[in-house]
């Protein structure tokens, strides 16, 4: 054993500054994954890659944070939080110099594959310290941030990009700066759980869904791989859609986009927070079907209004379904199979970010960004309905 007291329960003046300061460094870790979404189309103008490019600049980042969670995602129960979350917030810092430094796609790649690993490391370890620091708040918490992250990272990147003159640096330095100073102060906290031996052997992926919870996964699976999907078209190719079927080319709009999709998705966390799972993947399913509908409307009218209409009401499907997919199935899992139930759910959750995603791409210069987005929209909205009828009990 490498401790033999558990650390002293800190007084709640502390615990609450720890709490404010996680919940922080997890929205930055966020906001800092959407600010490429509005530049992605300098890169494009500056660069000439394809919208199948664009794709797979976005996947790596998933796929990148997918391997993260299932290696080192139980590191910090191990050899303690805050080691590891300095470790993130390095690795952070070292993506946003790459971000800072690129000068090309293979730059961009490299860039995403570590800020990918960075933020699942970070989402997994602050995810345990915010309920280490408070389990009144720390779940609302660790829903929240992500997606109020986002949309700040998405909105303040959009409008570096229209009123400064080099955007793809400055954006990067902001929080190159931010993430230092948030390293600072996390050595400031207290440590929260005991050093234990077993480090090495929690590096082994470990996947595995208890045969109480698997039904339930099985069923909820159609929603799930709707709503992640949506994530992933919407992160990427919709600025550069949005662009085609409006003719509007600020980046201010991509901006838009993300915080559209994602503050809506905040509010029904907290408003949904109370009610039935089986409400909340509902409501879900069919605001994130009907949202999608009105999207595809607004690119065949070309109003922006509409788009963005649209996007709220996904946003509202995307946070209210993936509240009931995680209310439906961790509760089915004893605490000791809960690790390896999350890691098996985040699994499906992340390939289905990434692979339609990557599938539009290659689709799109064959057919078109506009036919591409009515294939995926039919795609989305027929799992959605899916959801809804082979919903567990």
């Amino acid at each position: 054993m490498l401790a033999e007291a558990r650390p002293p329960q800190a007084p709640p003046w502390r615990a609450g500054a720890a709490v404010a300061l996680q919940g922080c460094i997890l929205g930055t870790f966020f906001a800092a994954s959407a600010a490429p979404t509005p530049l992605y189309r300098l890169y494009q103008e500056q660069w000439g890659f394809s919208p199948a490019m664009l794709t797979v600049i976005f996947a790596v980042y998933a796929l990148s944070l997918l391997v993260a969670l299932l290696t080192v995602g139980a590191l910090s129960d191990y050899v303690g939080r805050r080691p590891v979350m300095c470790a993130a917030l390095v690795l952070e810092i070292v993506a946003m110099l790459l971000f800072e430094r690129a000068d090309g796609v293979g730059d961009l790649i490299a860039a995403r594959l570590v800020q990918g690993f960075a933020t699942g490391a970070a989402s997994s370890v602050l995810g345990a310290a915010l309920i280490d620091s408070s389990r009144r708040h720390g779940a609302i918490i660790n829903s929240i941030s992500p997606l109020v992250g986002m949309a700040v990272g998405g909105m303040g990147a959009a409008f570096l990009a229209a009123y400064v003159s080099a955007p793809t640096l400055v954006i990067y330095r902001v929080f190159l700066s931010a993430f230092a100073l948030q390293a600072v102060l996390l050595w400031g906290t207290r440590e929260t759980v005991t050093l234990r031996s077993g480090a090495l052997a929690s590096l082994w992926p470990r996947v595995e869904v208890p045969p109480a919870a698997r039904t339930a996964l099985v069923r909820i699976t159609p929603l799930n791989v709707a709503i992640w999907s949506v994530g992933g078209f919407s992160l990427s190719l919709m600025p550069s859609l949005v662009r085609m079927a409006t003719g509007i080319a600020t980046p201010l709009l991509g901006g838009l986009l993300v915080g559209a999709l994602t503050l809506p998705g905040a509010a029904a966390v907290l408003l949904l927070r109370q009610r039935s799972a089986r409400t909340a993947r509902t409501l879900g399913a069919l605001f994130l079907a009907g949202g999608f509908a009105v999207i595809l409307a607004g690119v065949h009218a070309g109003a922006a209004q509409v788009l963005i209409a649209g996007m709220m009401i996904t946003g509202i499907g995307f946070g209210g379904g993936f509240l009931g997919a995680v209310r439906t199935v961790v509760p089915l899992a004893a605490p000791e199979e809960r690790g390896a139930l999350l890691s098996a759910f985040y699994v499906e959750s992340y390939l289905a970010l990434s692979l339609p995603a990557i599938a539009a791409g290659r689709l799109a210069g064959d057919l078109g960004l506009q036919a591409t987005a009515d294939v995926y929209g039919a795609f989305v909205i027929t799992l959605a309905v899916i959801g809804v009828l082979a919903q567990p009990r």
